[in-house]
C-alpha cells in the first residue's frame, strides 16, 4: 500500500509541475520562440520592441493567439511547435507584458 501511495505521489508532482511549467510563457518563449523573435528573422516583431508590437497589441491576445494557431507569413502555425492552445495564449501574454 505504501509503494502505491508513493507511486501516486510521484505522478501528481510530476502533473502539477507539468502544468506549472505549460503557463509558464516565459519558460516556453526561451525554447522556440526566441530563435525569431530575439532577432527579428523574417521580420518576427523583436521581443520590447513598443513599435512593432504595439499595431499587434490593439487587435488584442485572441487574435494574436488564433494568428500563431495558424501561422502568418514566414511563421508556421503554431510557430513550429506543437505547443497547445493554451500555451501559445500564455507566451502570447508574455510577449504582450514584455513588449508594452
Amino acid at each position: 500500500m505504501k509503494k502505491m501511495i508513493k507511486l501516486f505521489a510521484a505522478a501528481a508532482l510530476v502533473a502539477s509541475s507539468t502544468q506549472v511549467f505549460a503557463a509558464d510563457g516565459a519558460s516556453l518563449y526561451k525554447t522556440a520562440c526566441f530563435a525569431c523573435h530575439d532577432a527579428g528573422i523574417a521580420g518576427a516583431p523583436k521581443l520590447g520592441d513598443k513599435k512593432l508590437w504595439a499595431p499587434r497589441i490593439a487587435t488584442g491576445v485572441d487574435a494574436m493567439v488564433k494568428t500563431v494557431i495558424t501561422g502568418k507569413t514566414a511563421m508556421p502555425p503554431r510557430g513550429g511547435t506543437q505547443l497547445t492552445d493554451a500555451e501559445i495564449k500564455a507566451v502570447v501574454e508574455y510577449m504582450v507584458s514584455k513588449s508594452q
